[in-house]
């Protein structure tokens, strides 16, 4: 079940998820659909790729594409070093490595506290997010992993 299936589901519903961060905001994914968190480490590079996906790396033997999310955000390449974390999260059938800054904690919120992306930002850079909730942290953009990946990616893997 998708996170934006759970906050369909119904009231009362309690969701978890990993919130990280790019920059001086907050992003969140579902807990379910994260595999592993590691440390930045050398990848290869590879041709004709979209910009924001920034090379593949070789996870025990599982070749995972790494997606630069400040790059797909619009907001220029991440100059990656050892304190960058890549979070890695299945998507259907498909494994993707997501580079961040770094990840900020498990938040656990109800479906109905979401509220809905305002319409005046919707624009192609922000149609991957399924909503926006406030925690004691600040408020955290809630990523929709399924609508974050064009076909381009396919072409990576």
């Amino acid at each position: 079940m998708t996170l934006h299936e759970k906050m369909e589901s119904g009231p009362n519903r309690k969701i978890e998820a990993i919130s990280f961060a790019i920059g001086n905001d907050q992003y969140a994914v579902d807990i379910m659909a994260v595999r592993e968190i590691k440390v930045w480490s050398e990848i290869t590079h590879l041709p004709k790729q979209p910009e924001y996906v920034r090379g593949v790396l070789n996870l025990r033997g599982v070749i995972v594409p790494i997606v630069d999310l400040r790059c797909r955000f619009g907001q220029g390449m991440t100059e990656a070093t050892a304190l960058h974390i890549v979070i890695v999260v299945q998507i259907g059938e498909q494994i993707v490595g997501l580079l961040a800054d770094r990840v900020l904690d498990i938040v656990t919120f109800d479906a109905e506290s979401v509220q809905p992306v305002p319409s005046t930002a919707s624009n192609g850079h922000i149609d991957f997010l399924s909503g926006l909730v406030t925690v004691d942290a600040g408020m955290i953009a809630l990523m929709d992993l399924s609508r974050l990946f064009t076909t381009e990616l396919d072409a990576a893997a």
